[in-house]
């Protein structure tokens, strides 16, 4: 299936190395993203032939759908702290050919490697202010590289519902520690990623917005979006055998094993959801 270019998504697998544990979760879980960041890149309504960064681009999947949304005369730069996930982005772009279109460039979201004004639009997904303590030096330094009218654009993942008719059970794990998390207890309300209009609004953007987008799912699964969903559970949830009695563990376990005869996702009627906001604000023009 062509989803990325002129490369599909067995061949951008070959090019993943199962080595590098993140980069192939970055892979594996693109599937159930993929829905609402599609829709997310379309509302943005980036400008045919503009200039974006995608700040903290991984594998370079996101980058790809960017430069598609810009046209051929646009261009997009993919930013990552890690070497080796550019490299493996490199190899992916360039497979699916977007060379020229994309450059990738190692770089710290916190402290830029471009000058002030550079792009059109700035991008970031599950990403920027998703981990900070402290979110407006942050944002200051993302609008700072982005010119003025541009606009810049956090998507978090900020929610989902993956076990239909176990609402006690679900409930209790999101409110695990691994199920506030990147969240924790001892942050400020202000650092939450929901508060993130009170940080644009703070860092001096303006026409702060907020869109909530869904990825839905319903039985029976493809099988690549029932490994995506199987891959979340993992990360959403782990460690969290501490914090659950023994019966919750069991059913925990037992609903979400594949190897499980009660597996819910191989269930007639499963249906779930992933949701992001997409939080956007624009860099003032005086």
């Amino acid at each position: 299936m062509d989803v990325y270019g002129g490369i599909t998504w067995s061949e951008i697998a070959a090019l993943v190395p199962r080595s590098h544990d993140y980069a192939w979760k970055l892979y594996v879980t693109e599937p159930f993203r993929r829905t609402y960041l599609r829709a997310a890149i379309d509302a943005l309504g980036l400008p045919t032939g503009s200039r974006g960064l995608d700040a903290g681009c991984g594998i370079g999947l996101q980058s790809m759908l960017l430069a598609d949304a810009v046209g051929q005369e646009g261009s997009v730069t993919g930013m990552d702290i890690s070497r080796e996930l550019l490299d493996c982005a490199a190899s992916i772009t360039q497979a699916g050919g977007y060379s020229g279109r994309i450059a990738l460039v190692e770089g710290d979201i916190c402290r830029l490697p471009f000058a002030d004004d550079t792009f059109d639009w700035l991008w970031s997904a599950d990403c920027a202010g998703c981990h900070t303590r402290d979110p407006l030096p942050l944002v200051r330094e993302l609008a700072r590289v982005v010119r003025p009218g541009g606009t810049v654009a956090l998507l978090i993942h900020t929610s989902q519902q993956l076990l239909a008719g176990y609402p006690r059970l679900e409930a209790r794990l999101n409110a695990t520690a691994s199920g506030i998390a990147p969240f924790t207890k001892d942050m400020a309300p202000e650092a939450h990623y929901l508060r993130a209009l009170g940080w644009f609004g703070t860092a001096g953007l303006d026409d702060n917005r907020a869109r909530t987008f869904l990825s839905e799912f319903q039985a029976p699964l493809d099988p690549e979006v029932r490994t995506a969903l199987l891959a979340l559970v993992k990360m959403r949830w782990p460690g969290v055998r501490a914090e659950l009695v023994p019966q919750e563990w069991e059913l925990f376990r037992r609903l979400c094993d594949p190897a499980s005869p009660d597996f819910i996702m191989d269930r007639a009627g499963y249906y779930a959801y992933c949701a992001a906001t997409l939080f956007t604000g624009r860099v003032p023009t005086v």
